[in-house]
C-alpha cells in the first residue's frame, strides 16, 4: 500500500516548497559564509560556524575585504564590505564586544572629514570595482554606506565615538533628501528603524514615504512595470518594490503601503523564485563571478522577508 500524505509531485510536498527548492541551490552555488548562514537561519545551525567562515573575510585593520561585497573585489577593507560583515554579525546577534571595537576603530580610520563613510576608500582603485561604484582618491561622504553601519550599531546599542559624528551626519542627510534613488532610501530606512530619537525617526520617515511615492520609487504593480521609471545608472529591469524598503512588518517603511500593495509585492517577490531554487539579481551583472555569489544572498534575504510576513516558505 501507498504511504499517505502528499505525493512527491503534489505542489504542497515539502520537497517542492520554496525553502527546499532554496536549499539545494545553496548547497549547489554558494560560499561557504553563505551556507552557513542558510543553516541558521532556516536549518537550527550554530551561530560559531558563520562568524568562523566570516573572520575569513577579516584584515588587520578590523575591516573587511576579499570580495565579501561581490561587486568590491580584492582583499583591502572598504566600508561596503565592513557594513556587510556587522549585517552578518546582526543577524546571528554576535554584534558586539570587542570584534564590534576593532570594526569601530577601522570605521574611524576611513570616515571623511564629516565623519561619515565613503562608499569606496581609494585602496580600491588597484583592483577590479563594478563599474556603478566609484574610486575617487578623496571619496566624499555617503549615506548610503553610512546609514545601514549607523543604524546596526544603534540596533545593538554599540557605545563609541565614532558613533556620533556619523550618526549626524545621517540626520543632516536624511532630513535633506529632496531627490534620491532607492538604494539610498533603503539605507535612511536602515538608519531611521534603529536610531535612538523615536519621535524624529517617525517624522523622517513619514516625510521619505512621501517622497518615494511621489517620485514613484517603488513598483507598486508587478504587472505593470513599464509604468514605473528605473533610476538613472540602474540596470534596465533594475526596479525596486514595497518589500525592499520595508523588509519586515515592524520597518517604519510599512507605512508607505496599503495592504494591497504590500500583498501585491510579496506575491511577485516569492514568483520570483527561479527553477533552479534560487533569486535572480536585477543590477548590472559585469563579471561572471559577481551572480554566482550574489544570487545567494538575494535568495537568502527573499525568505526572510517572505518568512518576516506570515508567508509560506516551507
Amino acid at each position: 500500500m501507498p504511504e499517505t500524505g502528499a505525493s512527491p509531485l503534489d505542489p504542497s510536498s515539502p520537497a517542492h516548497s520554496p525553502l527546499f527548492r532554496a536549499e539545494h541551490f545553496v548547497w549547489l552555488t554558494a560560499r561557504v559564509l553563505e551556507q552557513r548562514l542558510f543553516a541558521f537561519h532556516f536549518l537550527n545551525g550554530a551561530a560559531d560556524p558563520v562568524e568562523t567562515a566570516l573572520d575569513a573575510y577579516r584584515n588587520e585593520d578590523g575591516g573587511y575585504g576579499h570580495a565579501l561585497e561581490p561587486d568590491l573585489r580584492g582583499p583591502v577593507s572598504q566600508p561596503l564590505h565592513t557594513g556587510h560583515a556587522l549585517h552578518v554579525l546582526d543577524a546571528i546577534e554576535r554584534c558586539g564586544g570587542q570584534r564590534v571595537d576593532r570594526v569601530c576603530r577601522y570605521l574611524t580610520s576611513v570616515s571623511t572629514p564629516e565623519g561619515a563613510l565613503p562608499a569606496t576608500h581609494r585602496g580600491q582603485r588597484d583592483y577590479p570595482t563594478a563599474p556603478f561604484i566609484p574610486v575617487v582618491e578623496d571619496p566624499p561622504s555617503s549615506l548610503l554606506a553610512t546609514g545601514p553601519v549607523v543604524g546596526l550599531l544603534h540596533r545593538n546599542e554599540v557605545w563609541h565615538a565614532w558613533l556620533f559624528r556619523a550618526t549626524d551626519f545621517c540626520w543632516q542627510a536624511v532630513e535633506s533628501l529632496e531627490k534620491s534613488h532607492p538604494y539610498e532610501i533603503e539605507a535612511a530606512v536602515a538608519f531611521l528603524d534603529s536610531v535612538p530619537d523615536r519621535p524624529r525617526a517617525e517624522a523622517a520617515a513619514d516625510r521619505l514615504g512621501r517622497l518615494v511615492r511621489d517620485q514613484r520609487l517603488a513598483a507598486l504593480a508587478p504587472d505593470d512595470l513599464d509604468a514605473y521609471p528605473v533610476s538613472p545608472g540602474y540596470a534596465p529591469a533594475e526596479h525596486h518594490f514595497p518589500h525592499d524598503y520595508a523588509r519586515t512588518p515592524r520597518s517604519l517603511a510599512r507605512a508607505w503601503f496599503t495592504d494591497d500593495e504590500m500583498g501585491r509585492s510579496l506575491d511577485h517577490l516569492a514568483d520570483e523564485q527561479q527553477q533552479d531554487g534560487g533569486w535572480p539579481i536585477h543590477r548590472r551583472q559585469w563579471a561572471p563571478s559577481v551572480p554566482l555569489e550574489a544570487r545567494p544572498l538575494v535568495t537568502i534575504q527573499a525568505l526572510r522577508t517572505l518568512r518576516a510576513y506570515g508567508r509560506h516558505i516551507g
